[in-house]
């Protein structure tokens, strides 16, 4: 029997902050959520550390009927990344994966619009960035964000999730420029959705209304 770990994203993102608190009260700090899932996390992470919070689009390229088996993924930046240890072990035809990564990049810049309006995205360059999801399985989502966010030349990117696969979390240490906080590993992991009591998809709104609290809160301060 699998023990839940988290209330929910809101407890988790308290959970989380907890292990950043060396970057609380830093004006070089931005705090971004992978949509949707990392938003609720991300923004319990900037309120407690007092740091600006905005998005970072990711879409995870999942193998048709086996949506949760993540053969790469795309990001903002035009930015790809392909698991070739796991098309090599799935065969999956090349049309299906140019369909797949179609379908993904049209739905990220439906998101990018439908998230910021009309607001640039925060400044990056020269900033400590603290990218925040949900949980980290195979890293696909988190690895093409890393990769993207180096265009925008940060000082450091920590990559920040409240559960992780430990060879996954592993492995973002050996990346450059890269600090990996995962709070808790967990053996077997299996999957992110197991460690958390409700684990209910996060919807558009929700996405809208945390990102509103966050530049209210910060206008406020």
């Amino acid at each position: 029997m699998v023990i839940k770990i988290f209330q929910d994203r809101s407890n988790a993102g308290q959970f989380l902050a907890e292990k950043l608190v060396a970057y609380a009260n830093r004006p070089d700090v931005v705090v971004l959520g992978l949509p949707r899932g990392g938003v609720p996390v991300a923004y319990e992470v900037a309120r407690v550390l007092r740091a600006p919070l905005d998005i970072f689009v990711v879409r995870k390229l999942g193998v048709p009927e086996q949506e949760e088996l993540a053969f790469g993924a795309v990001a903002s930046g035009g930015i790809r990344v392909l698991n070739r240890d796991v098309l090599s072990a799935i065969d999956l035809p090349q049309t299906i994966i140019d369909e797949v990564i179609t379908r993904e990049q049209r739905e990220l810049e439906r998101r990018e619009r439908e998230y910021r309006g009309n607001r640039p995205p925060l400044e990056l360059h020269d900033h400590s960035v603290i990218v925040v999801d949900d949980g980290m399985a195979t890293g696909s989502s988190m690895r093409a964000a890393v990769r993207a966010l180096r265009r925008r030349k940060p000082r450091q990117i920590v990559v920040a999730v409240p559960v992780g696969a430990r060879e996954t979390c592993e492995s973002f240490q050996h990346e450059a420029d890269t600090i990996a906080v995962c709070a808790i590993t967990p053996e077997p992991f299996r999957a992110v959705g197991l460690w958390y009591a409700d684990f209910t998809q996060v919807t558009d709104d929700e996405v809208r209304d945390l990102l509103e609290r966050s530049r209210q809160a910060k206008k406020a301060a």
